[in-house]
């Protein structure tokens, strides 16, 4: 576990070991949170959740990251997937932990190799299924 100089934040091994099998399809999708000065694994979502079963998943007034493996068909009729890396920050959050997600997002988000899109969301429609396929395409 190694801490951030700039934002004191810690990223527990566990994040990045779990996100690797998330790219080898063992997860649908991890929310992270932050406790105390480190980021931890809260929950794994198995291969079969979907994409609402996932934002079901985030907590209505308190922040979290989150990586979202994306199954989709591309015009050509082409199956593929994209991991999103997204940033929870609803509006009913605490300020104190909207400026402790913001200021470690980047360094966190490192962490994790193979992140292909980023979404910030502040409420759910921002993050709706069709924000996420038009992003994917």
């Amino acid at each position: 576990m190694k801490a951030n100089a700039a934002s004191g934040m810690a990223v527990e091994d566990n994040c990045k070991l779990k996100f690797l099998e998330l790219k080898k399809r063992t997860y649908r999708f991890i929310i992270f949170r932050i406790d105390g000065q480190q980021v931890v694994v809260e929950k794994l979502g198995n291969p079969q959740e979907t994409y609402d079963d996932f934002t079901a998943s985030l907590p209505a007034d308190e922040c979290r990251y989150a990586v979202f493996d994306f199954d989709f068909t591309t015009n050509e009729n082409c199956q593929k997937s994209k991991i999103f890396f997204i940033a929870w920050s609803p509006d009913s959050s605490r300020v104190r932990m909207k400026m402790v997600y913001a200021s470690s997002k980047d360094r966190f988000k490192r962490e994790l190799d193979g992140i292909q899109v980023e979404l910030q969301a502040t409420d759910p429609s921002e993050m709706s299924f069709d924000i996420i396929k038009s992003r994917a395409l």
